[in-house]
Order: C-alpha cells, then sequence, then structure tokens
C-alpha cells in the first residue's frame, strides 16, 4: 500500500475507517459516539497520535536502513521503487490527464524569458481540471440567471413558504381522520356492532365500578336517561370523557389512559344504552339534553 498510498493520505484513510466502524458499532443514539462518549474522542486522539508516531518511525528506520546500504545496493533499490511506480500507469495515466504537466526534461523550452533576481517562470497551461471547472461554473451560472431572474421561477425562500403551506393543509387533512388525534369537534358516533363490543369493554373495564355495567349509576350518575350533568351527545360526551367531570366530585380525566379512539368508542356504546331501562337505576340527574344541530321536526298536524 505504501507503493501506492502517500502517507498524507494513508494516514487519514486508516483514521477515519476507525471512526466509521465506531460510529457504526457504537449505539450512541441520535448523537454522534465521539460526542456523545467522551472516552471514544480520547481513543480516536490517541489512536491518530500512535498512528503518526508510526509512520514517522517507520520512515526514519527506512532511512536509517538505507544509509547502511552499499551504493549498488542503494542503486538497486531506487531502480526498483521508480519501476514499481512506473507498474501503475493507471495513477501515471490518470494525473497527466488531469494535470498536463510536461517532463521535467522539457522545462527549459517552458521557460519565460523574464527573470527577476534569477528566479524563472515556467509557462505552462492550466491544468485541464481547473479549465473545465471553470466552464462548468460559467454555464452554471448562466442557466442560474435565466431560471431565478429571467423565468422567474420560486427561490429556495419561496419554495421553503409553500412547502410549509402545504404542509399546514396536509396536517389539517391528516387531522381530520387520524383516530388517534380526533377531538370533541371531530369525534362522530359510531354504530357497527364491532365498535360498540370494543366500547362495552372498555366500560365494563373502567367505568361500571361507578356506573353499574348496564349503565343504571351507582356512585356516578345514571346514563341510560335522557337527562345529562355536562351535555349529551357524541360530542359532550367525548369532552366530559377526555377531560373529566365536575370539578372536585366528578370524574377524572381519561385522557391519559384510553386513546381517543377508544374513547369514541366507549362513548358511543354509552349513547346506545339510552332508553334500556335497567332495573333500579338512580334517579335522573342534571337537564334533558337536545341535540340544537339536529333538523328541526314539524309538528303541524296534517290536514
Amino acid at each position: 500500500m505504501k507503493k501506492f498510498l502517500p502517507v498524507y493520505v494513508r494516514v487519514p484513510l486508516i483514521f477515519f475507517a476507525v471512526f466509521a466502524l465506531m460510529e457504526y458499532f457504537v449505539d450512541s443514539g441520535d448523537k454522534p459516539a465521539f460526542i456523545k462518549y467522551p472516552m471514544i474522542s480520547l481513543f480516536l486522539f490517541v489512536f491518530l497520535f500512535i498512528l503518526i508516531a508510526i509512520e514517522i518511525t517507520l520512515s526514519a528506520v527506512n532511512r536509517v536502513m538505507f544509509e547502511l546500504l552499499s551504493p549498488e545496493e542503494k542503486a538497486q533499490k531506487e531502480l526498483e521503487e521508480s519501476l514499481s511506480f512506473k507498474e501503475s500507469t493507471w495513477f501515471k495515466n490518470l494525473m497527466h490527464k488531469l494535470t498536463q504537466t510536461a517532463p521535467i526534461e522539457k522545462e527549459g523550452e517552458l521557460l519565460m524569458d523574464h527573470d527577476y533576481d534569477g528566479i524563472k517562470e515556467l509557462d505552462n497551461n492550466l491544468p485541464p481540471w481547473w479549465v473545465y471547472l471553470f466552464y462548468i461554473c460559467i454555464i452554471f451560472g448562466v442557466i442560474y440567471v435565466v431560471r431565478y431572474d429571467v423565468l422567474g421561477a420560486d427561490d429556495q425562500e419561496m419554495e421553503l413558504k409553500k412547502e410549509m403551506a402545504q404542509a399546514k393543509i396536509d396536517v389539517e387533512e391528516y387531522m381530520k381522520t387520524a383516530p388517534d388525534l380526533m377531538d370533541e369537534k371531530t369525534v362522530v358516533l359510531l354504530t357497527d356492532e364491532p365498535s360498540l363490543a370494543v366500547g362495552k369493554e372498555i366500560f365494563t373495564t373502567n367505568c361500571a365500578a361507578c356506573h353499574r355495567a348496564d349503565g343504571g349509576g351507582q356512585i356516578g350518575p345514571n346514563l341510560t336517561d335522557d337527562k345529562w350533568i355536562l351535555g349529551g351527545g357524541i360530542k359532550n360526551l367525548f369532552h366530559t370523557i377526555t377531560n373529566g367531570g365536575r370539578d372536585g366530585k366528578g370524574m377524572i380525566a381519561w385522557k391519559g389512559t384510553l386513546k381517543p379512539k377508544e374513547i369514541q368508542k366507549v362513548a358511543s356504546y354509552i349513547l346506545s344504552l339510552q332508553g334500556s331501562n335497567p332495573k333500579d337505576p338512580k334517579e335522573a340527574e342534571g337537564e334533558v339534553w337536545v341535540d340544537d344541530s339536529a333538523p328541526a321536526t314539524d309538528t303541524t298536524p296534517a290536514k
């Protein structure tokens, strides 16, 4: 690897490989491991220090070993290193295409006439990678100006405003139908048997102790008559179950125990008990509740 990768490439490559492995295997949640765990940062610092020290030591050892060789052995080793580098033609060809540097033997042909205190300048062409990047920047600039200043396309600020507005609309639409985000304004009465069966199970588990299993009332009020203390109907009942009854003596709030969809089902089941006439019901409390949103009924006798 040393023949193809110089030390300034090899050291960062090894260090970041170890860094990536630690970030992958150490579970640190939503924070990088080296930030959440200071010991990892310390380990990486020590590892980098040791890695650089090893490279320096190996370089010094190799240099000392090279100086101990005889002139013939030095020449042979330099020839082998030169040949090994020439074998990596792909790297040499790539660098030549990117830089198009002239061979050192032809530098005399590139010297310019002027001389500054013995310092001369080579008349090299700009590297192709720099020229191509410059052309790409020009093309990008032209396209950018035409798109945003001439054609009036949305810039980043306008795109953000539109995305935020659309996101607000999407959230509102989602909340209209999301079962666990409904409230007393969006809840609707359920009448299907599966929902009422689930509501009955919730009622038996959580509500029967105060209202009796048949809803006739015990500590809590009778739920089968037409009178309500805090208002009847699915919306009022949903609000009462969610937030609790009267302060100090009413029912507790169930929003911390039941999900909105569960509250909807148990409220729908309670309303299905209307007029069931259980045995020995508790005396009615509250006032008769009338649904003001219901269409008025024409009571005029027909002629």
